[in-house]
């Protein structure tokens, strides 16, 4: 005869209730931030959007500023616990490919993925960094870790392909910064019409050449190819 497990479920720690809700406010906080800028959104709003009080929102974050810059982790970690870019299995990829053009796909596709979710959030922060010293703070401070980060990816794909004749491991990472950027991605994609993956192709290949001074990659996604050309075509005649 079976028993029955007449058990209560495991109740959640403190702990794990505080991180539940430390997560649940930092979701919240990045939707609003995204949906309808960072000034506009007050912390009353996060705390509705998170079903907390607003006390606790002040209590874990003291701040708004703190608050975006946690979602500024939320973003690039990808996750309830975000992992850093360095610790991304992408960026193992690309520490162990050989090859620099596939290794740059493995860069360009992994920051890919971050540009998505991070665009978003640094448009409002940049608008709202011109009035609000902490947006600015923010901005200043992701944007040393970026720098950061791609000089030393920019350092690990040198052992696989020398840079440009005269181009300084400072200049390269600049390009970096312009080509595999959120100000490109959102002029390309989100204002032209560009999918991602187009923007992959053109980047892997724009880096490639004018980074490592490889030329012929071919893409697999062609911008001409999307018949976006032609459905504006048809609308201007129309």
């Amino acid at each position: 005869m079976s028993t029955v497990n007449t058990s209560e479920p495991t109740k959640p720690t403190r702990r794990q209730r505080a991180q539940a809700t430390r997560r649940r406010i930092v979701k919240a906080a990045y939707d609003l931030f995204c949906e309808q800028g960072y000034t506009a959104t007050t912390m009353d709003q996060i705390a509705a959007a998170s079903d907390v009080a607003v006390q606790t929102v002040y209590f874990v974050f003291h701040t708004k500023g703190a608050l975006l810059s946690r979602t500024y982790e939320y973003a690039v970690g990808g996750g309830d616990e975000p992992v850093i870019p360095q610790q991304q299995l992408w960026y193992a990829a690309m520490q162990a490919e050989p090859d620099i053009t596939q290794a740059l796909r493995h860069l360009v596709t992994g920051v890919g993925e971050i540009m998505r979710r991070v665009t978003p959030l640094y448009l409002v922060a940049r608008i709202a960094a011109d009035s609000d010293p902490d947006a600015a703070q923010v901005i200043a401070s992701s944007g040393d870790l970026r720098a950061a980060g791609y000089r030393e990816a920019l350092q690990l794909l040198q052992a696989k392909a020398e840079l440009c004749p005269g181009l300084t491991l400072e200049r390269a990472t600049h390009l970096l910064l312009l080509f595999v950027g959120m100000d490109v991605y959102h002029t390309l994609v989100q204002t032209h019409g560009w999918t991602h993956e187009e923007w992959v192709d053109w980047t892997i290949s724009v880096v490639a050449e004018q980074v490592f001074d490889r030329t012929g990659f071919q893409g697999t996604h062609s911008p001409q190819e999307s018949g976006r050309e032609n459905g504006s075509q048809r609308g201007s005649e129309g």
